[in-house]
């Protein structure tokens, strides 16, 4: 056997194709992990690895059911509340769920009567449903406030799924 028959490379496989087969196989490694692993506990890493910060913005949860209350133009009193809080006990079984409360003004004279400002009033209408469902035994964690007034003169209880309790909390 003679130098010249060592130097010559048996006929093989392109070298690009085997770039291309270690490139697969660390994409699929890389989803096994993903899959495998706690996806919270991995976008922390991840976000504290790139010098990033856990975002400030939960997402909004899942709307299940809606009960409303209404009231008098330029009123933040209840005068009844229609099966609030059998509507809300019910709901609330579920220790996944949880109420959102949103009021709601018209504006053209349905305004509050010391500010003149529909949206104090809708703020004021969500409050008092709000202490109205407190004062009955409602769990306070259980109920968030909207900012977002909805049209008419009314409250809107929305019941919504939230989640395990013990997970709602942002990583």
């Amino acid at each position: 056997m003679n130098d010249a028959d060592l130097l010559d490379a048996p006929p093989s496989r392109p070298l690009w194709l085997w770039t291309l087969a270690d490139l697969a196989l660390l994409l699929v490694g890389f989803f096994v992990l993903v899959q495998a692993t706690d996806r919270r506990a991995l976008a922390k890493g991840l976000r504290e690895g790139f010098g990033a910060t856990a975002p400030d913005v939960t997402p909004d949860p899942i709307p299940l059911a809606v009960a409303a209350v209404g009231f008098a133009p330029g009123s933040a009193s209840i005068q009844s509340d229609a099966g609030l809080i059998d509507f809300a006990t019910a709901n609330l079984r579920d220790p996944r769920a949880s109420l959102r409360v949103s009021g709601g003004a018209t504006g053209a004279g349905d305004v509050d009567p010391a500010t003149g400002s529909a949206d104090l009033l809708a703020t004021d209408r969500a409050r008092a449903v709000t202490a109205y469902l407190i004062g009955h035994g409602i769990a306070a964690g259980r109920i968030t406030i909207a900012s977002a007034s909805t049209a008419g003169r009314t409250a809107l209880v929305t019941v919504s799924f939230t989640g395990d309790p013990a997970v709602r909390t942002n990583p």
